[in-house]
């Protein structure tokens, strides 16, 4: 790797750097000079950044294309950013993960609060599903997958450079095997354990990397309410919430969601788990919720946990309004005394506003209640102390009345 003293130099423009001398760990485009030389860099190059005086401020991986343009990935400009580095890192994740959960069944690494900035992995099992959503992780990507192999031994990596975070980063788009022992049959479902349930996890085609560890503890709180109710999984994917409700003792459990895949593995989980009385209804989450209330179904727990309704901020606005309208035919089919648990993945919709869509929804179907818990994602997807916007996931879960 290249020694620090030969790494290419930024320069900050005059007194542009307050934000990351106060902590925070990116820097926009407009805050350097963007010399000839500074553009003409390839995407992912490391650099030590100076503010105009000269003062070293740490080493960062550059993209002159984007707006936001460098990642500090060590603050310590002597630092070499080589697999011992990414190594050392790796192993402070895993040993953090393992004082949460008692199986290798966690996202290991979660971007910028674990020091990878835009990297994302995750682990089921001795399988490995990986994201380079950032040009700095894409150039980094040799020691990577060596510092993977040295400090986990997976028998399985599976690049999943699908996101669309890669194509803002002039970065192609596919699903690469890094690593697969000859033995093992990628195309079949990965079994995982999660809150002492058993799911089938598929690696190449799955939604991102084929699993959503971000709601478990959610999962658990929601299944704690499930003993002796139906319960009705909206956008289940692969039967997360219904699954574990089914285990806590539901009555019955239905799992909606558009794909037929998805709903085929949630009945496999079922099967797994030996959970009998889980049934499945393909369709639009809203839709079908309309259709249960004007057929008179009732349900003592609801989940709506939907994909994210605002990719963009553009798309504010509508996606707000698909919540409220979500909430609303949620809370229509849920019982008086009922729960209710609604959720946000989205990233440009803050928990002020979710919970203002929540409040906008409950009056339309003309129910009230009471907040009982709001959370966002588990231990294992840590939030940068300086990037709040990372606290992505929002859960409410309300008893109504």
């Amino acid at each position: 790797m290249t020694h620090p003293i030969e790494l290419p130099v930024l320069r900050l423009q005059e007194g542009r750097d307050r934000r990351v001398r106060n902590g925070h760990p990116w820097i926009y485009s407009n805050e350097i000079q963007m010399t000839p030389a500074a553009k003409a860099l390839p995407p992912g190059q490391l650099v030590r950044v100076l503010d105009a005086g000269g003062t070293n401020l740490g080493i960062f991986g550059f993209n002159p294309h984007t707006l936001i343009a460098a990642r500090l990935m060590a603050h310590d400009p002597r630092v070499v950013i080589d697999t011992g580095l990414l190594a050392t890192r790796l192993r402070r994740a895993l040993e953090l993960r393992q004082r949460f959960f008692p199986t290798p069944h966690y996202r290991l690494i979660h971007a910028e609060a674990d020091g990878f900035p835009g990297l994302v992995v995750d682990r089921y099992g001795d399988v490995l599903a990986v994201q380079l959503n950032t040009a700095m992780m894409e150039a980094l990507r040799a020691p990577l997958l060596v510092a993977l192999q040295e400090v986990l031994q997976p028998r399985a990596i599976v690049l999943r450079n699908d996101s669309s975070s890669r194509t803002l980063e002039g970065l192609e788009l596919g699903t690469e095997i890094a690593l697969a022992d000859p033995d093992l049959d990628l195309t079949k479902p990965i079994e995982i354990l999660e809150n002492g349930g058993r799911f089938l996890v598929d690696v190449l085609d799955g939604q991102k990397t084929g699993w959503f560890y971000d709601q478990r503890d959610n999962r658990a709180a929601a299944a704690h309410l499930a003993k002796g109710v139906r319960v009705l999984d909206v956008y289940t994917y692969a039967g997360g919430f219904g699954v574990q409700a089914g285990l806590a003792g539901a009555t019955e459990v239905v799992l909606v969601d558009r794909s037929r895949p998805a709903l085929d593995r949630g009945l496999a989980a079922a099967e797994l788990n030996g959970v009998a009385n889980v049934s499945a209804m393909q369709g639009d989450g809203v839709f079908v919720m309309d259709q249960l209330f004007t057929d008179k179904e009732r349900f003592g727990l609801v989940i709506a946990d939907p994909p994210a309704f605002v990719k963009s901020k553009k798309d504010l606005n509508a996606g707000l309004r698909g919540y409220r309208k979500m909430i609303r035919s949620a809370a229509s089919v849920v019982t008086p005394g009922g729960f209710l648990l609604a959720a946000s993945c989205s990233h440009a919709v803050d928990a002020e506003a979710f919970t203002n869509e929540l409040r906008a929804g409950l009056a339309k179907a003309g129910r009230t209640g009471r907040i009982l818990r709001q959370a966002g994602a588990g231990p294992d997807h840590p939030v940068h102390p300086f990037l709040p916007e990372s606290a992505y996931l929002k859960a409410i879960l309300v008893q109504l009345d």
